[in-house]
């Protein structure tokens, strides 16, 4: 239980994404079955499939967050469990899970009315949304609700829809065929578009309500990190449109990149539902109306300085040098065994001094340098004028060590605190997890770029983890105890991780589609990852 209070914080972002993913794809499926199979209707018993499985998928999602949401609540407030899943948040959860699966018994009766299905969205869409911002205010809670209903069903109709689409089109092989699938489904994203924009410019003005709540609170900062990302999607989408249109003209267009830009709107449109997902573990930023970042304070702390290139000594930082005064005074009483300095779950955040402040900045401008170093050699690859620089994947492994050694001192290996124990802070597993992907990164661009790789798949390792690490980095955070230090770091982050999702998606497409726009985006990931050097050369705790 202690460990599951633990992480709980870090692992309901996750649930709360994978729910939105899953819905997503079982609302597009609703609608692709409502909607494009009449222009796809050989293509109707794979959308059910697929509509099956995301409603299977739903249900497991949602009744594993409300199970550990449930035992957390009972855990900590002593509460009996079955009080416990008396909440809304549980009986909204399971009314969601259950209509998920009668989703997916609905959707594999081929042939069977299409009003439950419809019905049954219509219960997932009111289940979600009982639980939400809207659900918890006091004025407006209607309309905040509506708008959330709105906002999730444009974007299950537009990026749930896109896995369909893609079923669509690999059905057919006529120009014609194409162009009526693609008119019929930018109808529904146009619609689904429109349905965002308005629900989110409602819910941004009533959540944020002040430009100084837009860029001084976490909550207003994630959202301009979604709408980043949304720009992204509309740019892809609109592409798409123009290209549809021009198969109407002419039926014998290339649709490739149609396929291949509808594969990237799906995956950055995944880390826009994370994002969102993100949005729900932060209070909304009419509800902070102090603490909020100013401009000047942005300005001093982001100002350019001259990168950190000497550490401090291990001991000198504040764990390290509280445990030794720990032992020595527990020596000095002759008792058996010291107290932990830190231990973590503990409730408590760690100790800090100045020396971890300069650690901290060292780590990242090492990292910094490292990363730009691998970008500046993959812009001279791919030029083509340096092939011994085709070799640059070796320094991720560089990186990789060096941040198993340096990122959390106080744990393993480095530190006292062992490798199980410290896996208890949420901050400590995502940087495992991001040494653990810079190793793939490694093994399988290194193989793909000196010709040892002779499968195509190992070469899409390296955008998939890339666009991963960058949806991975929207859900994390540092463990301060001053809200506008937090806000400061956490800042740094967002920039790392819209660079991130371009630089996979960015390579993706070089190497699923072979036009123009390919050749852009061979150049667009190394310029990315120059970018990631360079914010992280800009990182200041202090």
């Amino acid at each position: 239980m202690d460990l599951l209070v633990d992480i709980f914080g870090f692992l309901s972002v996750l649930l709360h994404g994978t729910a939105f993913t899953a819905r997503s794809l079982v609302l597009g499926g609703v609608a692709a079955v409502w909607l494009l199979s009449p222009v796809a209707v050989e293509s109707e018993p794979r959308f059910r499939r697929w509509l099956a499985w995301s409603g299977l998928a739903l249900a497991l999602v949602l009744a594993v967050s409300v199970a550990s949401q449930g035992a957390v609540l009972a855990g900590t407030v002593e509460l009996r469990p079955a009080e416990a899943f008396t909440a809304t948040f549980a009986v909204a959860g399971g009314i969601g899970a259950l209509t998920a699966l009668l989703v997916a018994v609905l959707a594999l009766r081929v042939g069977a009315p299409r009003g439950p299905l419809l019905l049954a969205a219509l219960v997932l869409l009111a289940s979600a949304v009982a639980s939400s911002h809207g659900a918890s205010r006091l004025e407006d809670r209607v309309p905040l609700m509506l708008a959330s209903v709105l906002h999730q069903a444009g974007a299950g109709i537009w990026i749930g829809g896109i896995p369909y689409f893609l079923i669509a089109l690999g059905a057919r092989s006529e120009g014609s065929d194409f162009f009526r699938i693609g008119k019929r489904f930018s109808h529904m994203s146009m619609a689904g578009v429109a349905s965002i924009l308005v629900a989110g410019v409602f819910m941004a003005v009533r959540y944020i309500g002040s430009l100084d709540a837009f860029y001084g609170t976490a909550y207003g900062v994630m959202v301009g990190a979604k709408i980043a990302l949304m720009a992204g999607l509309l740019l892809l989408g609109g592409m798409n449109y123009l290209l549809v249109e021009r198969l109407g003209r002419d039926p014998t267009t290339p649709v490739l990149r149609l396929r291949r830009f509808a594969e990237v709107e799906l995956g950055v449109g995944i880390t826009v539902l994370f994002a969102a997902a993100s949005l729900t573990s932060v209070p909304p930023a009419v509800d902070l109306t102090r603490d909020r970042v100013s401009l000047i304070e942005y300005a001093e702390r982001l100002a350019p300085k001259p990168p950190r290139l000497i550490s401090p000594d291990h001991d000198k930082l504040a764990i390290p040098a509280l445990q030794a005064r720990l032992d020595a005074e527990t020596a000095a009483r002759t008792e058996s065994r010291s107290p932990e300095a830190f231990v973590p779950g503990a409730g408590v955040l760690p100790p800090r001094n100045a020396n971890d402040v300069a650690w901290s900045e060292y780590n990242h401008h090492i990292s910094g340098m490292l990363v730009l170093a691998i970008g500046t050699l993959a812009l001279l690859a791919r030029s083509g004028r340096a092939p011994w620089a085709n070799h640059w994947p070796l320094l991720f492994l560089l990186l990789a060590v060096f941040l198993l050694f340096r990122s959390d001192p106080e744990a393993w290996p480095t530190g006292s605190i062992g490798f199980w124990d410290s896996l208890r802070d949420p901050e400590v597993v995502l940087h495992r997890v991001f040494a653990l992907m810079l190793v793939g990164f490694t093994v399988f661009e290194w193989r793909v770029r000196t010709g040892r790789a002779r499968n195509p798949a190992p070469a899409l390792v390296f955008p998939l983890l890339c666009a991963v690490g960058g949806a991975l980095l929207l859900t994390h955070s540092h463990a301060l105890a001053n809200v506008k230090e937090q806000l400061i770091i956490e800042v740094t982050h967002f920039p790392l991780a819209l660079f991130g999702v371009a630089a996979g998606w960015a390579r993706w497409l070089e190497l699923r589609y072979d036009g123009a726009a390919a050749r852009v985006a061979g150049w667009v990931w190394p310029l990315s990852l120059v970018g990631v050097g360079l914010v992280l050369l800009s990182y200041r705790e202090a």
